[in-house]
């Protein structure tokens, strides 16, 4: 190739990178305009592919979508290495899967993480240590809560749940899927994580409770679906004490689903998707990679599912619930 051709190759390509990144969805589409006060984060699961793709066009898209609406934090919903978690601290997937892709200075931000059934074939106890010594990964424990300020006067509650544990799928001796899961799962105390979830659910006094699980309560996901033990243990208390969200992944794609006054959140496509199909609960279903944008103040929040080229799949806006918690 000559060099006028190399040239001319070369230009074309950073001219292409330069409107891929240059080409910006309108702020509206990321963040709330009309509450400049918003508290706004973003949403990714089951993204961990060291970068195929899809997972490098969401990372882009994230980056985006979090310089301009001021993201203050990241929540992963699991399964953040595929397809057997990490060994090491020393492990290539946090450079390739992680460190790499996420390199923009808008995802500089904490990373508030939780587990997935692909981590649990590696060793989940490194993804814990790796955050002691690089901050931007926030896992303290395999569950936990956080609360965030969104105002001055207002807060919102994360719980951060485990939920590969409590699926009685992976404690078979022989998992046609996850044959190495049983002994990674069967050591957790179910009853015990449950205890604690409530007696926090019970305890918070936030204007907004939000959890953060990996496995869906309802989905329509064609790979997984509903999860049967999530219903049973799970959802009750979602209701009981009014939460107003439960965001998670498993399944590869975009959804919303909603259960009386639970919104249900499927963020699980940020590397790949899968087909997916609508239940007597969507609200909206894509079967497409992508990541959730929210925009979330004392009155009510917003929420933007964004696919891996930018394009604005569906707005919905929750109500607030909390002067119903605060006040029953």
């Amino acid at each position: 190739m000559d060099y006028s051709r190399r040239h001319f190759v070369r230009t074309l390509f950073v001219a292409s990178q330069a409107t891929l990144l240059g080409r910006l969805v309108p702020t509206h589409l990321y963040g709330d305009e009309s509450a400049p006060a918003a508290l706004n984060f973003v949403v990714i699961g089951d993204w961990g592919r060291q970068g195929r793709p899809d997972q490098k066009q969401v990372a882009d898209q994230m980056a985006l979508a979090a310089r301009d609406s001021g993201a203050k934090f990241v929540i992963s919903v699991g399964d953040n290495f595929y397809e057997n978690g990490v060994k090491s601290i020393d492990d290539d997937h946090w450079q390739k899967s992680f460190e790499e892709v996420y390199a923009a200075p808008s995802l500089q931000v904490p990373w508030y993480t939780i587990l997935g059934n692909h981590d649990y074939h590696g060793n989940c106890d490194i993804q814990i240590e790796y955050g002691k010594t690089h901050p931007r990964w926030v896992m303290p424990a395999r569950y936990y809560n956080k609360v965030q300020q969104i105002d001055a006067s207002s807060t919102v509650e994360f719980f951060y749940i485990d939920t590969s544990p409590m699926v009685k799928a992976y404690l078979k001796t022989e998992h046609p899927e996850h044959p190495d899961l049983r002994d990674h799962v069967i050591s957790q105390d179910v009853p015990a994580q449950l205890q604690w979830f409530e007696r926090a659910l019970a305890a918070s006094h936030a204007d907004w409770k939000i959890v953060i699980g990996h496995h869906p309560v309802y989905s329509g996901g064609g790979a997984h679906g509903d999860q049967p033990e999530l219903i049973e243990r799970v959802l009750p208390l979602l209701h009981k004490y009014k939460v107003a969200a439960y965001f998670c992944g498993h399944d590869h794609d975009l959804q919303h689903l909603k259960e009386g006054a639970v919104n249900f959140f499927v963020s699980g496509g940020g590397s790949e998707h899968r087909p997916d199909h609508e239940t007597p609960r969507t609200q909206f279903v894509r079967p497409s990679s992508g990541f959730m944008a929210v925009s979330l103040t004392k009155e009510k929040m917003q929420v933007r599912l964004i696919d891996n080229l930018g394009s604005l799949l569906y707005t919905t806006t929750v109500p607030d619930l909390g002067s119903a918690v605060n006040s029953g």
